[in-house]
């Protein structure tokens, strides 16, 4: 008995469901008329999701294996499709055909046969197991800057289309941003944008978590005796105000100045002493003297 629609996939008889399933995607991607411009390949495209409907749907299959292509006049599954013309919706043809045709010669007319309820879907390529990935992925980077205060992205897509994505403060690489009907058309539906976004690494920053950390210069007098350091911040400069006796590698909480938190609130900004010792030779003898005395 000839069965066609496994042709069709270029698979046997006795595949496997993953088998079918990636024959029907690596097929789908050769044949789909966004990427082939054959004028035949909108008709083979057509067949590959026609016959990946049956073959994908456990209830369907079975049915196909006990009748094959019978189903079809005896024609093989190609023949039969491309014989109805190309203006002829292919799956209305199928579902009277085996909503009613075999309803008296072998179960076809069940509630759940291939023209009853459940059918073939919404139509070859509307829904369902024969529905193209419409989806296009992409990635951006995006400056640490941004990351931490959110911002915008300019983005420019292969048909030329340009736009601006909005980029949420707090994100983080490998973060994925879906942008609504922004990806591949197809039958009257646009897929979406899928775009996974790198940070990249900033030479005054680092991430912790939901806190920043930076880096910042203490002159020893300051240190020492307690003063003011202007800081740059992410969001502003500010002026930190240093104590006597600050130790190198002491740190200075800003509250809520790091990361936006998954329930609304912030991390914190961690500013991280860094005590600058002045050129030895650069000092008067009187000052290098009192120095000397310094205790061990």
């Amino acid at each position: 008995m000839s069965k066609s629609l496994y042709e069709t996939l270029g698979v046997s008889e006795s595949a496997n469901a993953d088998e079918i399933k990636k024959a029907y995607r690596k097929l789908a991607r050769k044949y789909h008329p966004d990427i082939n411009k054959d004028p035949e390949s909108q008709e083979k495209f057509k067949e590959i999701n026609a016959a990946y409907e049956v073959l994908s749907d456990e209830e369907k299959k079975a049915q196909y294996d006990q009748f094959g292509d019978q189903m079809f006049g005896g024609q093989n599954f190609s023949d039969f499709a491309r014989s109805q013309g190309g203006e002829v919706d292919l799956d209305e043809i199928l579902r009277s055909m085996f909503g009613g045709g075999f309803a008296s010669s072998g179960g076809f007319g069940s509630s759940r046969g291939f023209g009853g309820s459940s059918g073939f879907g919404g139509g070859f390529g509307g829904g369902g197991y024969g529905m193209p990935d419409l989806d296009i992925k992409t990635s951006i980077t995006v400056p640490f800057i941004t990351s931490v205060l959110g911002g915008k992205h300019h983005i420019t897509l292969e048909n030329g289309e340009s736009f601006d994505i909005k980029i949420p403060a707090g994100i983080k690489t490998g973060k994925t941003l879906r942008v609504r009907n922004k990806g591949k058309s197809y039958n009257g539906q646009r897929g979406d944008l899928l775009i996974t976004v790198t940070v990249a690494p900033s030479p005054d920053y680092k991430r912790e978590g939901d806190n920043i950390y930076k880096n910042i210069d203490v002159p020893l007098k300051s240190a020492l005796f307690g003063g003011k350091v202007e800081v740059d911040t992410p969001e502003k400069k500010v002026t930190l105000k240093v104590p006597k006796n600050t130790k190198n590698g002491q740190k200075f909480r800003l509250k809520e100045k790091g990361f936006v938190k998954s329930n609304g609130t912030k991390g914190d900004l961690y500013l991280v002493a860094n005590i600058v010792l002045p050129d030895i030779d650069s000092l008067d003898d009187e000052l290098k003297q009192c120095l000397e005395k310094l205790p061990e």
